[in-house]
């Protein structure tokens, strides 16, 4: 039987050898998350508005100014706004199904959503290029990496735009401005940037995660008089150079990067073999494992059998996420550290104590962080630099990130790694950045800070909703989510919310894209089959499912507000549901998704209302 695994020819250590001091580390990293705190929180970030200052941080700087023309008024059955991952599987689940009057709005200007949009020097994805595709059994396409670029990625997306006769559906470099539900006609009437007017029976809203940009709150952004951009909207105009390199025309710039999360990481190593010189600013310093690429073997790949893809996605995610299975096909940094605390759980016999798991489950995270910090040691030359970049917070605080030439960086002479929890930047000026006691002049700014997550659904699309009776989706979500299962909400027919919005927690987020995709293919299917005009849920079943998602918050704001600041804890101030990653993820995972499955085959009518058609 042929393996499961991808074969990868791994010279990476396997498990921690050192032995941890709990009660010193615990001291060491509440040490670390202090000093890290800020008081406003998120408010530390500054939004790119769509017009008006700062806004040329936002500017696609891949755009056309060319768009498929749409009549004045549209009817359409499924409208689905964004056209990244999750649109386009959507799109396919439903082309499956015979259901292809089907429309596609973006504010890019194609297919691809986050792949669209990241497209800086050295971008790949972070987890399997196998589970991370969608629909890889459906187009037959085999990844060339187990760790794809962003220009394949990238490329992907259109494929199935073009394979599906997608394009002929879609509006790009078109920004949704509003959606009000017309009672008389049971439609969603979508209004846009561009003054179409969409009437859809359906409607598939999901804002990306990583899209739209914001820079941070430090003072002076607009006043420098060199080069900036955001690592989102990379200028190669000035860089030179693709998506894999070359960055030609920083030869004699001198660069500045603020940031080091999971973007700058691939970004850093690339401009540092061009630039003339480079620092780095970071607040916190990311947990970095091995990368471990190879190229895919196509015999291994032409081996997996019928179903493959769906299991292994199904595997990953339970196994890292849950520890609900105890194999996975999947062999990488991520299920090393997962197989590292399986195995001190299962030493501790048959039926241990839950304070004897917990105990376990802490000391085997310190010791999994003290192994990747021993790889900073042996890897960074510099002692001071090498503690700088030590990461002193437990797994599951950050997203753990994976590169083998990121670190090796910090041992060139053109690079200088600045602590801003210990050495803060004051404001930018017009030279450069300004530091307590130094202005470091630079030619060029790339703001590696991330994307904004909005402060609640409505803020992060960009535009209002009107459900029935005038409901303002804004009042109704003012102070979180309020859905049935993160699909539905009451008041709102026929509008699935899809995204991060009280879903499972996944660590390959394609888990979501795929299981969420499937049942709207499936449940629009059935509804048109039972000749079904309307759904949505019973407030009785979305009250149940919120309280569900408050214990949700609850049962892990402890282990959070102990996280350094970040996106998982709303930048520590994890009391606001608003924030997806603290109020909207429900654990564990595969319940959900087996609950999820459950639903599309029962119908699981007593949480929905179903108006039948006149």
């Amino acid at each position: 039987m042929p393996s499961a695994t991808a074969p990868v020819h791994s010279h990476r250590p396997r498990r921690p050898k050192r032995t941890v001091d709990v009660d010193a580390l615990r001291a060491k990293y509440a040490a670390e998350r202090d000093r890290r705190l800020n008081r406003v929180g998120p408010a530390q970030y500054q939004e790119i508005p769509f017009e008006g200052r700062l806004a040329h941080f936002d500017k696609d700087p891949y755009a056309t100014g060319t768009r498929k023309q749409a009549e004045t008024e549209m009817e359409v059955e499924v409208l689905i706004i964004g056209a990244g991952l999750m649109g386009l599987t959507v799109g396919v689940e439903l082309f499956d199904r015979g259901i292809t009057d089907v429309a596609f709005i973006d504010m890019a200007g194609d297919f691809g959503g986050t792949w669209y949009w990241n497209r800086y020097p050295g971008v790949r994805c972070d987890v399997e290029s196998y589970i991370f595709f969608p629909l890889l059994e459906r187009t037959g396409y085999m990844p060339k990496e187990r760790y794809s670029s962003g220009e394949e990625i990238f490329e992907y997306c259109r494929e199935i735009g073009r394979d599906f006769s997608f394009y002929e559906r879609a509006y790009f470099e078109t920004r949704v401005t509003g959606m009000t539900w017309d009672e008389a006609t049971s439609r969603w009437l979508v209004s846009t940037s561009r003054g179409d007017l969409f009437k859809a029976r359906f409607v598939a809203s999901q804002s990306g995660l990583f899209t739209r940009p914001h820079l941070p709150g430090i003072p002076g952004v607009e006043v420098f008089e060199g080069h900036s951009f955001h690592t989102s909207r990379w200028d190669y105009a000035y860089t030179g150079g693709t998506t894999h390199g070359d960055l030609h025309k920083l030869h004699d710039k001198r660069v500045a990067i603020i940031g080091t999360g999971a973007s700058a990481l691939q970004v850093i190593p690339k401009v540092a073999e061009a630039a003339k010189s480079l620092v780095v600013f970071q607040r916190t310093p990311s947990q970095v494992s091995y990368r471990d690429n190879g190229p895919t073997d196509p015999s291994w790949y032409a081996s997996l059998p019928k179903g493959w893809q769906r299991d292994r996605i199904k595997a990953f995610d339970d196994f890292y996420m849950d520890r609900s299975v105890t194999e996975c096909p999947v062999d990488d940094g991520w299920t090393d550290f997962a197989h590292h605390q399986m195995r001190a759980l299962a030493e501790l016999g048959p039926d241990p104590s839950i304070d004897d798991v917990m105990d376990t489950l802490e000391r085997t995270d310190y010791e999994w962080n003290e192994f990747l910090r021993q790889r900073v040691e042996e890897t960074v030359e510099d002692p001071a630099t090498a503690e700088r970049l030590k990461a002193y917070y437990r797994v599951g605080c950050k997203r753990l990130a994976f590169s083998d030439d990121f670190l090796p960086t910090f041992n060139r002479p053109n690079v200088r790694l600045v602590d801003a929890a210990t050495t803060p930047i004051v404001r930018i000026s017009s030279r450069g950045i300004v530091l307590e006691d130094e202005e470091l002049e630079v030619d060029c700014i790339v703001y590696a800070t991330g994307f904004d997550q909005g402060t609640s659904w409505t803020d992060k699309a960009g535009y209002d909703v009107v459900g029935r009776h005038g409901q303002l989706l804004s009042e109704k979500f003012k102070h979180g989510m309020q859905t049935y299962f993160g699909l539905l909400s009451n008041g709102f027919p026929n509008l699935f919310f899809l995204g991060l919005t009280q879903v499972g927690a996944a660590a390959n987020f394609v888990r979501f894209v795929v299981e969420q995709a499937e049942f709207l293919g499936e449940t629009i299917k059935s509804l048109n089959e039972r000749g079904i005009d309307r759904i949505e849920a019973t407030v009785e079943a979305e009250q149940e499912w919120c309280r569900k998602m408050v214990d949700q918050m609850n049962a892990k704001s402890a282990y959070l507000a102990n996280c350094t600041p970040g996106y998982y804890n709303n930048e520590g101030k994890i009391d606001d549901q608003r924030n997806p990653y603290v109020g909207g993820l429900y654990h564990p995972g595969n319940i959900y998704y087996e609950q999820l499955q459950e639903w599309k085959d029962t119908g699981n009518s007593d949480a929905v209302i179903l108006t039948p058609s006149p």
